[in-house]
């Protein structure tokens, strides 16, 4: 009797676990990728924690609910982890609960399903269950002062570069007018050539005195 209850207990549970099933949902694991040297081997009591976090996600999920451990069954299960699973009606048991229900339930609770395989949602696919969007990580700093101190940070750069930029221009102003007097000054001790031989530019307003005259004034000065 007690074989023939097992017999009956297994082929109801192929019935009900079995790749597209109604209310059955496909697990990909890539615990290789996530975990490189620390991954840890898939086995039998990898499978228990999962189906004690899937039956805890559905008991959370409704606080009424009297989902145990073996109303989560696991069925064609691969080598690089991969299977579909199926929650069972605890109070009939012969049927499964509504897909729906299982998927807001793993929704509600997925980062507790995560943390306990050290997954994520890239790394842990429910393929018929949408990802969770994650929280929002809220600064440390507050958002008005981060942008105060942009502000502020804008404001301290335009004025050095102004101060930078008027001193600049300082600077050129006064080359030039450095460069203009000597050019000024060497205008005016400019040696003019005529007839081949150089002379001094005349002072007109000082006048020029000529030596000859110069000198025969002196010769016939009145006694």
């Amino acid at each position: 009797v007690l074989l023939l209850t097992l017999s009956v207990v297994a082929i109801a549970d192929a019935e009900l676990c079995k790749p597209d099933a109604q209310n059955a949902f496909k697990v990909r694991l890539s615990i290789k990728t996530a975990l490189g040297d620390n991954a840890y081997a898939w086995d039998a009591n990898e499978e228990f924690l999962f189906k004690a976090m899937v039956a805890f996600a559905m008991r959370k999920y409704s606080s009424k609910s009297t989902t145990q451990i073996s109303n989560v069954l696991l069925c064609n299960v691969t080598d690089r982890v991969s299977f579909w699973f199926v929650v069972t009606d605890s109070s009939k048991n012969v049927t499964t609960v509504p897909g729906s229900e299982v998927e807001a339930a793993i929704r509600m609770n997925r980062n507790r399903i995560n943390s306990a395989f050290l997954l994520s949602d890239k790394t842990l696919q429910f393929l018929k269950i949408t990802s969770t969007l994650s929280p929002p990580v809220e600064p440390s700093t507050p958002v008005w002062l981060i942008v105060f101190g942009v502000v502020l940070c804008l404001i301290v750069a335009g004025i050095v570069f102004l101060v930078v930029a008027g001193i600049r221009q300082r600077k050129k102003k006064n080359k030039e007018s450095t460069e203009r007097e000597n050019l000024e000054e060497k205008v005016e001790v400019t040696v003019t050539v005529e007839n081949g031989i150089p002379c001094e530019a005349l002072d007109l307003k000082a006048g020029h005195v000529n030596g000859v005259f110069a000198a025969d004034d002196e010769r016939f000065t009145s006694l």
